[in-house]
């Protein structure tokens, strides 16, 4: 007896189902790096090809992209709080929700805090204050995408190398508290003859406030009385100053004649 329905079924073989089109993706990045380099790649594809490493399965395109389009810039995603980069969503083409997660976020956040330590190396103790533009690039990377102001200290032996480079204040998008006599008692129990004064204007634009000049001031009289020189303020945004002829992320306030 013939079964004509076993037959048609072994005629038809079942079709492949079709490939996700992010299949071969990430071999297809990783050979364009290959040849081109790193350097080659936009900006949303090298973050993609550090969040393989995070998690290895599935399309992160989507959330490189919205880690972008959420805070702006690269900088600004790896200076992101936990908080923040657990926040983010992104859909992937069939409408499901890719998410951050914690683990993801700490290796952003590892990965920001390696940046900013080879930056510190390079520019670290004679040459971080030889060099003016060593220590723009230090404080620049330290602070520049900072969501909230930090005030901070660079604490000088009498060599003007670095002792200390401490957080002395951190505070609100537009205001951090700084303490003359305790930034002085500090620069004394580090037996420090200098200090470098920093903080980020999270608003974007560097340009000294009254409060800034009046502050400054404050910390170099305090310091005349111990013998303590205050070499610079410096003030880090992301724009410049409006109006500025050049892109001046970081302003010196002794430089502009503000103190």
């Amino acid at each position: 007896m013939a079964f004509p329905e076993l037959f048609a079924a072994a005629a038809e073989p079942a079709k492949p189902k079709p490939r996700p089109h992010h299949a071969g993706h990430r071999e297809r990045l990783r050979e364009r790096a290959r040849k081109a380099g790193m350097p080659a790649l936009p900006d949303y594809e090298l973050l993609e090809f550090f969040l393989f490493r995070s998690q290895p399965q599935g399309d992160v395109k989507p959330l490189a992209k919205a880690l972008l389009t959420r805070f702006g810039s690269l900088g600004a995603v790896l200076d992101a709080s936990l908080e923040d980069l657990i926040s983010v969503r992104a859909e992937d083409t069939k409408g499901r929700t890719k998410v951050i997660g914690k683990e993801t976020a700490l290796d952003l956040m590892a990965l920001h805090e390696l940046a900013r330590r080879v930056t510190g190396e390079v520019a670290a103790p004679r040459k971080i204050i030889g060099s003016f533009a060593a220590l723009v690039d230090y404080v620049r990377v330290t602070l520049q995408h900072q969501p909230r102001e930090q005030f901070r200290v660079l604490f000088l032996d009498r060599k003007n190398q670095l002792l200390a480079d401490e957080v002395m204040g951190r505070g609100t998008v537009d205001h951090a508290p700084a303490y003359p006599r305790e930034v002085i008692r500090r620069a004394m129990e580090l037996h420090a003859s200098a200090v470098i004064l920093v903080h980020n204007h999270p608003s974007g634009d560097p340009t000294p406030s009254q409060a800034d000049i009046d502050m400054t001031r404050q910390i170099i009289d305090a310091g005349k009385l111990l013998k303590i020189d205050v070499h610079d303020h410096l003030i880090v945004g992301r724009q410049g100053i409006k109006g500025a002829a050049t892109d001046q992320r970081v302003v010196s306030m002794k430089a502009i004649g503000a103190i």
